[in-house]
């Protein structure tokens, strides 16, 4: 008997009818399960009650805005988050991101193109590491284990709960532990970005920096994951 594939959910939070009318037609043409929230507060709800595989969250809608419900979802969830920031919004971008966004795309932007950003987070974050690509299924580094066949991160056994990306990056990582990777290496890797994208690196900084956070003693003064000078960074060998 042949195996249903099972559809991707997608909850799209944004107060625009017009975007969520075209993202909606759009992505059940493509074959996902598509919810749609017009506030902050009708997205919590919703995120409880549909269980999404991945968040499209726009950061200037009523009620809650998006930085406090993407707070409030990682609170309890590490499932894909997408923001949608304002064109030339640094600021924006590096907020979203630490509060635990995976990605972000840029208003204005092309139904196609958050389309492939969806379809990348979604196959990288849900990706399984196959182990021979790997000369060990576990990896021990001092008070760290790194399980890459279950992802599953603990800290002196206990353990910690990652995103689907922080753990590919971590993963990237531990895998040629000791050798930097470069923020563009990282962000092709890692999120899929073809080399010829022009895409602010800080992306890749700021999920370090959510990574120390979680994994390091001492954030300020990391001993597993370290800055390569001039180059990007690596796990300590």
């Amino acid at each position: 008997m042949k195996k249903i594939k099972k559809k991707h959910k997608i909850l799209i939070i944004d107060d625009e009818v017009a975007i969520q009318n075209i993202l909606k037609t759009r992505f059940l043409i493509i074959g996902y399960d598509v919810i749609l929230a017009s506030d902050g507060e009708e997205a919590i709800s919703l995120f409880h009650s549909e269980a999404p595989d991945l968040v499209v969250l726009d950061i200037m809608i009523p009620k809650f805005d998006g930085y406090y419900v993407c707070q409030e979802f990682r609170k309890e969830s590490s499932v894909p988050i997408i923001m949608l920031t304002a064109l030339g919004d640094v600021t924006d971008r590096i907020t979203g991101l630490e509060l635990g966004a995976d990605d972000y795309v840029i208003k204005p932007f092309s139904p196609k193109e958050l389309e492939a950003r969806i379809k990348s987070v979604l196959r990288r974050s849900q990706k399984q590491v196959t182990l021979e690509n790997y000369s060990s299924e576990t990896i021990a580094k001092s008070f760290l284990t790194v399980n890459r066949q279950t992802q599953q991160v603990f800290k002196r056994n206990k353990q910690v709960r990652l995103t689907g990306m922080e753990f590919n990056l971590l993963n990237l990582l531990v895998s040629k532990a000791g050798k930097p990777f470069s923020r563009p290496t990282i962000l092709q890797e890692v999120w899929g970005y073809a080399p010829e994208r022009h895409v602010d690196t800080r992306i890749v900084d700021v999920h370090i920096s959510r990574l120390r956070a979680k994994l390091e003693d001492d954030p300020s003064n990391p001993v597993l994951i370290l800055t390569a000078r001039g180059i990007g960074y690596l796990f300590q060998n």
